[in-house]
């Protein structure tokens, strides 16, 4: 019983649901599809970018408001000119079309500056993500590394840490981006704040050459294995999520305002969230970090009407203690992934939301699925053509056929998506060209044909929508993260006192996601390994999100014919005392270090009284 199909059950639309959603956007689909076949009919080499938006308006807009953060209104205009302050200081760098700049800058508006200058002059933004610490960190810079390094003054301390091992050379350029203006200048960089000051706030003739299909940015994810890889965003990207995110999906007009409390080193915030609201002319109201105490006074203060999610932030929003006023706010729809079924119709009513436009994609994948027609628990329909194959969970690998060949589930069944790649949906695929070809499937359905492999369970709801079902393989997502297990167990085994370790995902009850887990054969007895010094180490050496929650001691791992590791039977085990035997530690919130998990401690687990 281990293939999807026996597994997992069968559910899908009915037909009323969809004439439902189908009636509910009636009105506006002749003004869809004018726009869908205008992207659709844009060449690479358009002179249609991210500058060009930028200016556009500029002019169109004006005064309105850009961005709002915290007690800082941008307008448009204001924008624009500082954009071109940077883009021509940059310029005299030395920076050119397709040279790689290092950002690591905190969710501020210096951060979009940055990014909307680089783009300006073809440059790609290398967006490392804010939570990378020591080898992780280390790993990204050099993987995308140029000749000029931008380094927000609140990130300093981590980029310091590791700064040493990089080789820099006379001719790298270290730019420092003040925060809070309260520390001095450290030695060897450049006030990136004064030095943009007498730049010119003219548009720079560079953005003529900057085409729609070139690379603007690099975003980086786990993957299936290993250290992280950056995945190429192309001016398009940002362009089409204008288009279908910003006008098609939400309906944008200037007037309004969107919400957004996920940061811009993912395409969520990036792309859905920023590029929606430039394609509109929309205000786009930011924070550093997201706040669930703060977050309905935020849209209210912000006049806001809709905003972007992950499931982790419905999660903690329903968890706050109700209130008289939940539903009073101005949102009316929301956008994002990971709504969980489970929560979907009481998150609506409770806080008055009309509606919820889930979506499903990756940064690197060349398909997106998007609950258009507002349908419950679905991620919706994708336009692009896609596969879901039926899937061994035990075996790991796609149930094949007599002839060699996948098979497509039925209706109300789950399997494996994958994704058709072909001219017209290209896989721009990684920086790395090994790692690209490692998400392909060829010759799945016939010889020759290539396929993207997602990674991921969904199940076939039929008239093209799917359900978002669980995550393949050897990665997990936690706190919005994909933790990749072969890094954490990379980190594990240099400890002194690790034989063999396996990192894996397991769920606790009221999250989102899957909380860390590690289990170790240690060198030593099991009363002998130090817990102690091994959550230092693992605590300075990976982000916060990839640090397990879990430890299991064991003293063998159960392994498969060719010696993989049954994770398994692990995940399935979890961290129940009563259920095994080894010795177990948590990692509780608001603690330094593993403590032994006691059944009492796993109750208060289940009953939710430690915040995950």
């Amino acid at each position: 019983m281990s293939d999807t199909k026996r597994s997992m059950g069968r559910s899908y639309l009915k037909p009323m649901q969809l004439m439902r959603g189908i009636f509910s956007i009636a009105w506006r689909i002749p003004f869809i599809i004018k726009p869908f076949k205008d992207i659709l009919a844009l060449k690479d080499d358009s002179p249609v970018s991210m500058g060009t938006v930028l200016e556009r308006n500029a002019v169109t807009f004006g005064e309105r408001p850009a961005l709002l953060f915290e007690d800082r209104t941008v307008g448009h205009r204001e924008f624009n000119e500082t954009v071109n302050r940077y883009a021509h200081y940059f310029i005299e760098k030395g920076a050119g079309k397709g040279d790689k700049v290092i950002v690591l800058v905190d969710n501020r508006p210096e951060l979009l500056t940055i990014i909307g200058a680089l783009s300006k002059i073809g440059a790609v933004a290398s967006l490392i993500n804010p939570n990378q610490r020591g080898e992780v960190l280390k790993h990204s810079i050099n993987l995308t590394r140029g000749k000029i390094f931008i380094v927000g003054e609140e990130l300093w301390d981590a980029f310091e840490t590791i700064r040493p091992d990089l080789d820099l050379d006379e001719n790298d350029h270290l730019l420092y981006q003040r925060d809070e203006h309260d520390k001095p200048l450290p030695k060897s960089y450049v006030d990136l704040d004064t030095a943009v000051q007498t730049q010119p706030t003219t548009n720079p003739d560079t953005v003529s050459s900057v085409c729609l299909g070139d690379p603007f940015a690099y975003v980086f994810t786990s993957g299936t294995t290993g250290m992280p890889k950056a995945s190429v965003q192309t001016h398009r990207r940002w362009f089409s999520a204008q288009y279908w995110f910003g006008k098609i999906v939400m309906n944008l007009k200037p007037d309004d305002v969107h919400y957004c409390t996920l940061p811009f080193c993912h395409t969520n915030a990036l792309h859905v969230s920023w590029g929606s609201c430039a394609g509109a002319g929309t205000a786009i109201a930011f924070r550093r970090k997201f706040s669930a105490s703060r977050f309905w006074e935020d849209t209210r203060r912000f006049k806001a009407n809709s905003f972007i999610y992950i499931g982790e932030i419905c999660r903690y929003l329903m968890n706050q203690p109700p209130q008289a006023d939940d539903h009073l706010n101005p949102v009316t729809k929301i956008v994002g992934n990971g709504l969980r079924p489970e929560i979907w119709t009481a998150f609506k009513k409770r806080f008055g939301i009309k509606y919820v436009y889930e979506l499903y994609g990756a940064a690197e994948a060349p398909l997106i699925f998007t609950n258009l027609l507002n349908i419950d628990k679905s991620v919706g329909l994708c336009l692009t053509p896609f596969a879901i194959v039926r899937y061994d969970i035990d075996a790991d690998a796609p149930v094949l056929d007599e002839n060699g060949m996948m098979q497509k589930v039925e209706r109300g069944e789950a399997g494996l998506l994958i994704s058709e790649i072909s001219d017209t949906m290209p896989f721009v695929g990684y920086t790395n060209n090994s790692q690209t070809d490692k998400k392909i499937l060829r010759d799945v359905f016939e010889k020759g044909d290539m396929w993207f492999n997602s990674g991921d369970l969904v199940r076939d709801l039929g008239y093209r929508h799917a359900q978002f079902v669980d995550r393949l393989g050897d990665t997990f997502r936690w706190k919005g993260e994909n933790v990749s297990t072969s890094e954490v167990e990379k980190v594990i085994n240099g400890f002194p006192q690790v034989s063999e370790s396996t990192a894996y995902g397991v769920l606790i009850p009221g999250t989102e996601g899957r909380a860390g887990m590690a289990a170790i054969i240690p060198f030593t007895d099991f009363e002998k390994f130090d817990v102690t010094g091994f959550a230092e180490m693992i605590r300075r050496s990976l982000p916060a999100y990839a640090v397990p929650k879990f430890l299991r001691l064991k003293t063998k791992f159960e392994t498969t014919g060719t010696h993989k590791i049954k994770k398994n039977i692990l995940r399935d085990e979890g961290f129940n005392p009563g259920i095994v035997t080894d010795p177990l530690f948590v990692l509780l919130p608001g603690r330094s270090g593993y403590e032994p998990l006691t059944p009492e401690i796993y109750r208060e687990i289940e009953e939710g009284a430690h915040s995950f």
